[in-house]
């Protein structure tokens, strides 16, 4: 019997001439970009000059001379080990909370707890001995992270309480929950994020300023709770009807029954959805660039009109992309050992 790819790839003419297609078009197309991209490529030069005077292929010397302005803004040089710190406590607690064999739930907790008040105290400082570090020196890929982060983690508790308000017998709940669902998911992020940073300061008091981070994470946290809000109802109907009832009988309050017996299993079928929001959350960041955040695309763009590294859009936009994709790997790979870990067997009893 053939290998089901095989069959899927040439189990018919017509997939077979798609795939035959496919194979001719990488074979034009991938000898070429090798060439720029590696082959003819130039690694050291101290400006576009000295490329065009090695080659012709890509030039990585700009990536090379930019790279820490990319992964850290203009945060203080002296005090980047910091970001450093915080991105190693968040690895190995991310890492603990993923493939941890006993206590993960307790890892879980850390990740949720520990990690704003371990990173925070590290990133913004004037404590302990820190140097206060303004949140506008955060740039770069530095600030996609925080952003993310920050905003995933208040999304999570928002939405579950606006998907528990949507399904509220009481009808001022439940109309408000479903006025501000609708709205969040009725706007284009772009619109609100304008609103937040450009339009809202106008109409502030006198003396009043809202720091630029704050107010993005504020939008991003509320924009996504809608969705998240969609995907835990989902989960919460997709629970079997006969286990809170059973919960109910066998004597417990209906707020334990919601949260003991009915959110975890929800939170379990929530998962992919929740996985999927946070890939596009990560992604919806470098929105905040178009709005005077300089995040990873926003050095990037700054970067291109140094006039030492004038046109080199292709390089700089080809390095964004390579680290927005293996970041968005990493998190769907996380999620699928989180799909693993928490996965119900067919007739299974586990809670």
């Amino acid at each position: 019997m053939r290998h089901p790819l095989v069959r899927a790839l040439f189990g018919t003419k017509l997939n077979a001439a798609i795939t035959l297609l496919m194979l001719a078009a990488f074979a034009l197309v991938l000898p070429p970009l090798f060439r720029w991209a590696i082959g003819t490529a130039v690694w050291n030069a101290p400006n576009r000059a000295g490329c065009e005077a090695a080659d012709t292929g890509a030039c990585w010397a700009f990536i090379r001379a930019r790279l820490a302005l990319f992964f850290y803004g203009i945060y203080p040089v002296d005090q980047r080990w910091r970001v450093d710190a915080g991105l190693v406590v968040l690895v190995v607690i991310g890492t603990g909370a993923l493939f941890a064999r006993r206590h993960r739930g307790l890892w879980l907790l850390a990740l949720a707890v520990l990690i704003p008040v371990i990173d925070g105290i590290l990133l913004v400082g004037g404590i302990f001995g820190l140097e206060l570090v303004p949140t506008g020196q955060w740039g770069g890929l530095m600030l996609n992270v925080v952003i993310s982060f920050v905003a995933l983690g208040g999304s999570i508790p928002l939405g579950i309480a606006l998907a528990f308000g949507r399904r509220s017998k009481y009808p001022v709940i439940r109309y408000g929950s479903i006025a501000m669902i609708e709205f969040w998911r009725g706007v284009p992020l772009l619109a609100v994020l304008f609103m937040g940073l450009i339009l809202l300061p106008l109409f502030l008091p006198n003396g009043v300023n809202i720091d630029n981070l704050v107010r993005a994470l504020v939008v991003l946290t509320l924009f996504t709770s809608a969705y998240m809000a969609e995907i835990v109802r989902g989960g919460l109907q997709g629970v079997q009807s006969g286990q809170p009832e059973a919960a109910l009988a066998l004597g417990m309050h209906t707020a334990q029954v919601q949260l003991l017996v009915v959110l975890p299993q929800a939170l379990r079928l929530s998962i992919p959805g929740f996985i999927n929001i946070a890939v596009d959350l990560f992604k919806d960041t470098t929105l905040v660039s178009i709005v005077g955040l300089f995040d990873l695309m926003g050095v990037v763009n700054q970067s291109l009109k140094d006039t030492a590294w004038t046109g080199l859009a292709a390089e700089g936009y080809t390095f964004a992309a390579l680290v927005f994709f293996f970041a968005c790997l990493i998190i769907s790979l996380g999620g699928s050992v989180l799909e693993r870990h928490f996965a119900i067997a067919p007739g299974s009893t586990k809670h």
